[in-house]
Parts: C-alpha cells; structure tokens; sequence
C-alpha cells in the first residue's frame, strides 16, 4: 500500500468520535477536548506512516485514542504505598502529614478564609501572623517567616541580606543535594560571592578568621543533607562561628535543612542539630523544611531575629515564594501537634521513628502469614531519609518474598504498576517490604495488592 493509500484508509475524526468505546472513554471531557485528542491520535497515526510503518486496522487506532485519552485526562500524581522502609522519600513525596493536618487544609479549601484579613480591624492583614506565633513559641525565635521551600528561605534570606557582598562557607559544606540543588549555585542566584574556606574534610575557627573581610556579610553553615564524612575531621561549633561572627559585625546564618525539632538520640539515632539548640548558640537566622523530620507540608521555615525577619517579609522575592492558603493551614495544624507535646503519636514521620520494633514485627509477621507462604519475615534496617541522619537507619523486620533476580524485577514492577502502587526495594534476589513506613490502615491493601501481583 502506497503512503497515499495508507493515508485515505484511515478513519475521519468525526467516525472515531462517534465510536461508542472512544465517547465513553472521553466522558466528562468537553466535546472539543476529546476532538483535539482524536486529532492529535491521528496526527501520530500519520507521521508513523510516513515513517515507513505500515498503516494501523480500524481498532488499532480506536485503541492508540483510547491510551492518549486516559493518559491526559486520568491523573497522573497518585497514593502509593510506602514500603522501602525510606520513612522520609523524596521521590514518594517526603512526609505524609497527620489526620489533623489534613482536616485543616480541606476546612480552608473549601471556601474563603481570613489569609490576608484581619477579622477583629476589619481590613487587610498579612498571611504571616498564622505562623509566625507558633514558630517563635517552638523555637525561641523572636520572630520568623515561612514560605514555599527551604531553598526558597536560603535564597530569600542571601538576597535581602548579603546582596552583592561576600558569605563565608566551609568547603566541606559547599553541597549538592538532590535534584541537582547546589548551595554555590544558590548563592550566585542571589547575587552573594562565596569564599569557601578550610578542606573538605576539615575547618578551623581560624579559617573563617582569616577570610573575614569588609566585603563581608556573613558566615553560613550548612547541613551536609545526604553524605557524611566520617575519620580524620574538624568543624567549628554554631556557638563558635556566631561568637565570631557578632565580634566582626557580621551575621551567623545557618541552612539545617532537616527541620528538626526534637532530640533524635532518644530513638538511638545520630544527634540530628535542632533549630532550638541552633538559636540558643546565637544563629542570627536558621533555615529549616517544613516537609522533612518536622513532619509537615511542603515549606522553607526562617526563624530568629526581628529586625532581619522583618526585612525578608519587605523584600520583594517574598511574594515570588509565599505560602499558599493549604499549606500554611496544614503547617499550622502539624506545629500545633509539637506545642501540645503530641508529635510522636499524631505526626507520621515520628510515629515511625519512635514504633518499637515489637510492633513492626507484629505487624510483618501478620501481613506475611495473610501474603501466603512465599513471604517470610527477616531483619533489616529502616532508613530516615529526605536528606536527614545521613547513613543513619533504625532496626526493623521486613518481609521477603524470593526468587530469581528476573522474577522479582517483574514482580515488583507489577506491584509499581497496580492499584494501588506500592513500591518496596530489592537485594539479593528478594522483594523486601518493610511495614514501618505504612500506616496501620494500609496493611489489607499491600497484602491485596502483593497477593494480586504474585497471582
């Protein structure tokens, strides 16, 4: 058959809308969204041809419509199931938020809100106050400011502060992190000069010293986030860098990334730095994610002193990142949860963190006899992830379903594949599901699920 030929046998577009698989497939789309989608089906239909493809039957083509409208019109950001053990993922959207949490997201969604409006004056307000009252109580901090993300707090803070003069970083924490983030990067964004100073492996308070000049603005440490460097090191304490830092004028700023806010070591885990103790060494501002260990929505949290908050909310990058209305009611709701000393039973991250390994394997045990006998339960390790506790992980039963390594690639393929996806990790030839990181109400749904993939 003849390009030509190949061309005239394929169907018009009003043919394929008026087949009954395509319009049932395109329900609830509007009349012109499902006709543009036809169109560009054929569009593809033609370019294979002219490829040198051999032109597709009727009910191919019905189908390549079917795939193309589902994949636009279905969403493509789903739940999955959490079972890496990972309890902080990056990938599978850092930490899930508590029922309170939630609530108070959907309660202000639904309607209007007093964002930006001061109910008692009746007149404009700021969508500052919400937070910044439960922030200072937490931290200690006179005052502090939240917006989109902790990249976004850095980037505001160098900006409104340290613009076209110089900020003084150990080489060893001049970091990249994931996603190609990279503090120097960040730093010339804003308009700073770095000057790194000491070794990657070790700095001295004299280093810093020696680089301090009248171009200046401050000295910033930075948390290594997901590498760690370990035997022959030095670095100078936060007490020490703002000691020095106020003795020559200059500001102490510090990026703790993780948003820590209680003692880690309780759950014998590394000491991960809080911002309290960051704060109380005499930090002019800490920079901290509201979406890692402090357990809550997307968001970059700075704390400290007034007359530099101050600035940053005056600064016109501050509109460029706010917060939105969701996220600053479930910030709200997740910070609440700390003041009322209830953080490790009401958010997820440190309900993980804290659950005895008794009950992760009531739990491993239970799932694995309802999975069948293939699955078995053995030990492992937990990890915190999201760029917090660097290497550091938690006892923890998993279960383990064997096989050969092409099997098991395929099954945990078709458990990333189902409904819902539940994604768990793979050594040495074993499927490892480790029940740490799902909620208790999850356990029917991954046992369903792994029961179906084996299947």
């Amino acid at each position: 058959m003849t390009v030509e030929n190949a061309y005239r046998s394929l169907p018009s577009v009003d043919r394929l809308l008026a087949d009954d698989r395509v319009r049932t497939a395109g329900d609830g789309a509007a009349p012109e969204v499902l006709t543009g989608l036809v169109r560009e089906t054929l569009e593809s239909v033609r370019s294979a041809i002219a490829r040198g493809e051999p032109a597709p039957t009727y009910d191919q083509i019905v189908e390549a419509v079917l795939h193309h409208t589902r994949a636009v019109l279905r969403p493509s950001l789903w739940p999955v199931i959490n079972a890496t053990g990972v309890i902080i993922h990056t990938n599978l959207g850092r930490a899930p938020l508590s029922r309170e949490a939630i609530a108070a997201m959907e309660a202000v969604s639904h309607g209007y809100s007093n964002l930006e409006f001061d109910l008692d004056e009746g007149e404009r307000g700021s969508r500052h106050v919400h937070l910044e009252s439960l922030l200072r109580q937490i931290t200690g901090a006179e005052a502090a400011i939240a917006v989109n993300n902790n990249a976004s707090a850095v980037l505001l803070a160098l900006s409104a502060l340290a613009g076209e003069r110089e900020v003084i970083v150990s080489r060893g924490q001049a970091v990249e992190i994931g996603g190609g983030f990279r503090i120097p990067d960040v730093m010339r964004q804003s308009g700073t000069r770095l000057v790194e100073v000491g070794t990657t492996n070790r700095t001295y308070l004299r280093d810093y010293e020696q680089a301090i000049t009248e171009e200046t603005a401050a000295i910033l440490r930075v948390h290594a986030s997901n590498f760690r460097i370990i035997g022959f090191t030095e670095s100078v304490p936060p007490a020490d860098l703002a000691r020095l830092a106020h003795e020559r004028g200059r500001l102490m700023l510090d990026d703790l990334g993780s948003g820590c806010l209680l003692d880690t070591t309780r759950f014998g885990l590394a000491p991960e730095p809080t911002v309290q103790d960051s704060l109380a060494a005499g930090t002019d501002l800490a920079f901290f994610s509201g979406d890692k260990l402090l357990g809550g929505p997307q968001a970059g949290i700075v704390a400290g002193r007034r007359e530099l908050v101050d600035r940053l909310k005056r600064h016109p990058l501050a509109r460029a990142v706010r917060m939105d209305k969701a996220s600053i009611a479930g910030l709200t709701a997740t910070l609440a949860h700390y003041l009322k000393g209830e953080a490790l039973e009401k958010v997820p991250v440190w309900r993980m963190i804290a659950m005895p390994l008794k009950e992760v394997e009531r739990r491993a045990r239970r799932w694995a006899r309802a999975i069948g006998p293939r699955a078995r339960v053995v030990d492992g390790r937990s990890m915190v992830g999201g760029g917090s506790l660097p290497e550091e992980s938690l006892p923890t039963k998993l279960i383990a379903i064997d096989g050969e390594s092409g099997w098991v690639t395929q099954l945990a393929r078709r458990l990333r594949t189902g409904d819902p996806p539940v994604v768990g990790r793979i050594e040495k030839d074993a499927l490892l599901l480790d029940p740490r990181t799902l909620g208790r109400e999850e356990g029917p749904a991954l046992v369903a699920a792994v029961k179906a993939a084996l299947d």
